[in-house]
């Protein structure tokens, strides 16, 4: 029978200071990706186990920002009021993680160090503009999740850092959506996913994100497709021309899961998907309400 040396520190410092020691070691939170990484391995490296670090738990709004700890998971996401206030696209995507058993051991940070192309965070994140604050030995730095990731499964990430918090700018006014497609409704990875985030004021863009997953080797924002939507109703015609950028930018390959045509072309598809659900009031029962009937997909 193996056996696998695991570590449990207090506090982050101490974390920081075993993985600087143990440069084989892997970071264990909620194991939804590492232990299924691992299981078929032989001799498991050390784990440094740090669910139990407070400064890791917990969401809190702070001059301006909303800090999740790396280590809320995704049903804490999917029922806090403070990130359906502001965050309500990363709510969107906790709801399609795995199942309520994943849903409820997985956490985001791990998510986000995972650095799948494919993984759900991402997206979300990247058109939140959120930021990471990482901690090592040495130092405490921010980084913005565009910025994270380099390659599949690769990031900027040194040995001896944590993800001990993302950041997410708190902007009023904002609404986001995100859709992905699966092999199934639950349970699969995605074959692509999109995130988008609009601003609107009488109906009129004035600003917006979009991010695709799962169609590059790190998540793939698409300014182009941002400035079809900037200064413009969210008409039929505007989310097709939109749609055309987004497939044309897209860079999927074909592999076990899906074909590279299908995904480039669902790229336009799920990107419509989201900005008609986006077009439609906030509030359907408020005549005030800025969003124009006409906008919708029918």
């Amino acid at each position: 029978m193996n056996t696998c040396r695991i570590e449990t520190p207090r506090t982050c410092a101490e974390a920081s200071a075993l993985l600087q020691a143990l440069p084989d070691a892997r970071v264990l939170a909620g194991g939804t990706d590492v232990v299924v990484r691992l299981k078929d391995q032989l001799i498991w490296p050390p784990l440094v186990e740090i669910s139990r670090l407070a400064e890791l738990h917990g969401m809190t709004e702070v001059d301006g920002w909303l800090r999740l700890g790396a280590l809320s998971t995704w049903t804490e996401i999917e029922r806090a009021a403070l990130t359906a206030r502001h965050a309500d696209v990363l709510v969107e995507a906790a709801r399609e993680v795995g199942s309520p058993q994943i849903r409820n051991r997985g956490t985001l940070g791990g998510n986000v160090a995972n650095a799948s192309p494919a993984g759900d965070s991402l997206p979300a994140l990247i058109v939140l503009d959120a930021e990471l604050e990482l901690r090592g030995t040495q130092s405490t730095r921010r980084v913005a999740v565009a910025q994270f990731c380099c390659a599949p499964g690769k990031t900027v990430l040194a040995h001896d850092e944590l993800i001990v918090a993302i950041w997410v700018p708190v902007r009023a006014g904002w609404r986001g959506a995100f859709v992905r497609l699966g092999q199934r409704a639950a349970l699969a990875i995605s074959k692509v996913s999109v995130a988008v985030r609009v601003l609107r004021a009488d109906g009129i863009v004035q600003d917006s994100r979009i991010t695709l997953g799962a169609v590059a080797p790190t998540v793939l924002r698409v300014p182009e497709a941002e400035a079809v939507l900037r200064g413009q109703r969210l008409s039929a015609a505007v989310m097709q021309a939109a749609a055309e950028v987004v497939c044309a930018a897209a860079r999927p390959i074909t592999d076990i899961r899906s074909n590279e045509p299908y995904r480039r072309a669902m790229c336009g598809e799920l990107l419509q998907r989201a900005l008609a659900r986006l077009a439609e009031p906030t509030n359907p029962s408020d005549p005030s309400d800025p969003s124009d009937p006409s906008d919708k997909i029918t």
